[in-house]
Formats: structure tokens, C-alpha cells, sequence
């Protein structure tokens, strides 16, 4: 039987506060991280993933102490990721508590720290988070972007999940730039594509606005395999449990 799929609320912290926009831009206040992560565990959320967006890159302090004071509530595994450029920097992440650590623009600037992170902590606990948009620049018509979105690497996607595949990723969290709030949906052309051409589970992101997205990029050839969402949970729109209910209703393997 196919793994189950896995809903995981995305919670984006800013000085020490989760918030969200729209394009990577435009931020609201969405509450405190620790009580958002107690309400997302007891909705039944398979994962939880935390970014650190702040512009100014925040002291290693206040990822650690988010790692600890959310390790404190959680029985479900969870993710830090923002400003993470070293072993050492991962390192403190996880020895307080975090379960993988997720790395974006310090793996496009330095490629071996997937390498060494996956071969001192394992490659279940590496997380690469891509940030795609799409661009003519591209052979596969979608670049990177780093730095919040805000810096077009014009790194090659397809060409960049191969290689941090080849490096010991175990994940890639893949982001669409272009649909980011837009709560248009997820880009299922992307998703698809990147997914047809590693073997890596992928997780989709940016977009999601209403539950039938969530049918959408959970089905079909070469379908993610986990779907992150922020803004539907963040606001009330809908609860983790109602998409995990309407997924098994739409014959979606989902843990409830």
C-alpha cells in the first residue's frame, strides 16, 4: 500500500510571531507558534514546519529557543528552517528538540552543506525547501529563488532537485513562488514535474486557498506527497482534520 499522504501547516515566524502574505510580501499577524502548533498536533496535522522569514537574519537564539519551546507540545515530528548555513547551526536546531531542519539559500550558495548535513544527521532529517518561479531564463521553465524569494539565482529547478538528490536530500519542500497566497491552488504543473523527474518525496506548497486543491495535488501522476498549507488553517478556513476526512472520502490515503 502507497504511503499515506501527509498535511502539514506551514508556520511562518517573524519576530516571534507566525505570519503570512501573499507573494512572499504584504505580512499579517497570524498568531503565536507555540499555540498554533498545540492546535494544528490535536486537529491530527501528520507535521508541522516552521520558517524563520525574518529579512534581518535573527540570532541562532531565537531558533533554538522556538525549537525548544515547541519541542515542549509536540508528539508529532517538525521542521525549523531559515537562516540555517552550517552543520553546527542544524546541530543546535535539533539538539533542541527540532526533527529535520530545512535548507534553501545556503544550499544554492553552498551545495555541499546538503552533503554534509545528510552525513552527519542522516538524510531523513534534510529537508531541501525550492523555491520556484516560472522564467523563460529556465530549460525547464521554473528558476530558484533565494533570499525569501526576493533573488532570482536563475538556477535551473529540475536541474537543482536532481543534484541535491545526488547529495543526500531526503526531501524537497518545493514552493511556487507565483501562486504563494494567491489561494489559487497549488501549481500542479510544476509539482508534477519536478516530481517526474526525482525520486524524492515532495512536498507542495504555495497556493492552497480551498479543499479541493488539496484533492488535486494529492492525486493524479506523480502527485506530491505531502501538502503544506498556511493561510486555510492559519484563518479558520478549514481544519486539518476536514481535509484529511475529505481526502479518505475521495480515496486518499491519509492517517486519521
Amino acid at each position: 500500500m502507497a504511503l499515506a499522504k501527509r498535511i502539514i501547516p506551514c508556520l511562518d515566524v517573524k519576530d516571534g510571531k507566525v505570519v503570512k502574505g501573499v507573494n512572499f510580501v504584504g505580512l499579517k499577524d497570524a498568531g503565536d507558534p507555540v499555540e498554533l502548533a498545540k492546535i494544528y498536533r490535536d486537529q491530527g496535522a501528520d507535521e508541522l514546519l516552521f520558517l524563520d522569514i525574518s529579512a534581518s537574519i535573527e540570532s541562532r537564539k531565537t531558533r533554538v529557543d522556538l525549537a525548544r519551546n515547541v519541542a515542549k507540545v509536540l508528539d508529532i515530528p517538525f521542521t525549523i528552517g531559515g537562516g540555517i548555513s552550517s552543520v553546527e547551526d542544524a546541530r543546535m536546531v535539533l539538539s533542541n528538540g527540532a526533527d529535520k531542519v530545512s535548507v534553501n539559500t545556503s544550499a544554492v550558495e553552498n551545495p555541499s552543506l546538503v552533503s554534509e548535513l545528510a552525513d552527519v544527521f542522516g538524510q531523513q532529517c534534510v529537508v531541501v525547501a525550492i523555491d520556484a518561479k516560472r522564467s523563460k531564463e529556465a530549460p525547464c521553465g521554473f528558476t530558484v529563488c533565494t533570499f525569501g524569494g526576493s533573488h532570482d539565482s536563475l538556477v535551473d529547478a529540475i536541474s537543482w532537485a536532481k543534484e541535491v538528490e545526488k547529495r543526500g536530500a531526503g526531501e524537497i519542500l518545493l514552493t511556487s513562488i507565483d501562486r504563494d497566497g494567491t489561494k489559487k491552488g497549488y501549481d500542479v504543473e510544476l509539482t508534477s514535474l519536478l516530481g517526474s523527474k526525482v525520486s524524492l518525496p515532495v512536498i507542495a506548497s504555495g497556493g492552497c486557498g480551498k479543499i479541493e486543491h488539496f484533492l488535486e495535488i494529492l492525486s493524479g501522476p506523480h502527485a506530491a506527497d505531502a501538502a503544506l498549507a498556511a493561510s486555510v488553517f492559519h484563518y479558520g478556513t478549514l481544519t486539518v482534520m476536514q481535509v484529511k476526512e475529505y481526502l479518505s472520502e475521495n480515496k486518499i490515503n491519509v492517517r486519521i
